[in-house]
């Protein structure tokens, strides 16, 4: 390793954290509204629908797990053929992941969206060869919190455990990575809220791609 860091690895979140997916994942839950006859969300609403596990929300908004089902069905009908590239990186994040990568820290996905979308997001944008690992959701969700998704990775982190932090944009990685006696960086340029951030306690925020590189360097 070229310079001395905080941290050996690090667990990153996709959404919100890597990449500002908005456009895609609003238009894809839109369109499985209407395909079952729901009143279509605002946008406020769906900045809400950025982090959590898919299934969940579809099941908290409809009130009916079969009914979710087939709403997880649509928007991925028109995610996985259109929404996923809906989606920008945000600026800084390819040297971000370069600069770590060429010192040694061992870099990872730790993410609630299911793996197909994922490796196909992180290979457009070229990113893919950064990581070593991608820790995603099985496509009938059943690892869907994000406690579970981490602790996917901790075979593979080894005695790196006690050096590694998650860096996502919600509570819910927060409580993942807690779950776990892992702290977190929380970036507040993604879709979770400042206050419930703040609240949580995470190991610290970061307002910007250029606060978060200064936090892991």
């Amino acid at each position: 390793m070229s310079r001395q860091r905080p941290f050996r690895a690090i667990l990153f979140d996709l959404d919100g954290t890597l990449t500002d997916p908005f456009t895609g994942i609003a238009r894809s839950v839109n369109y499985a509204l209407a395909q079952i006859g729901h009143p279509l969300l605002p946008d406020d609403e769906l900045r809400g629908w950025i982090g959590p596990p898919l299934h969940a929300s579809f099941e908290q908004l409809l009130g009916d797990p079969a009914l979710a089902d087939q709403a997880v069905a649509h928007y991925r009908q028109r995610y996985w053929e259109i929404g996923m590239f809906e989606n920008t990186v945000f600026p800084g994040i390819p040297e971000l992941l370069r600069d770590l990568h060429t010192d040694g820290v061992r870099l990872f996905v730790a993410t609630s969206k299911i793996r197909p979308p994922t490796e196909r997001i992180l290979a457009h944008f070229g990113l893919q060869a950064y990581f070593e690992a991608i820790a995603a959701v099985d496509p009938d969700d059943r690892n869907g919190n994000k406690a579970m998704v981490i602790a996917t990775l901790l075979p593979r982190l080894g005695a790196d455990r006690a050096w590694t932090v998650m860096v996502g944009d919600t509570t819910y990685d927060i409580a993942g990575a807690r779950a776990h006696r892992m702290p977190c960086i929380a970036v507040t340029y993604g879709y979770g809220d400042y206050r419930d951030l703040y609240l949580a306690a995470p190991l610290a925020l970061a307002r910007s791609v250029a606060e978060l590189r200064e936090l892991v360097n």
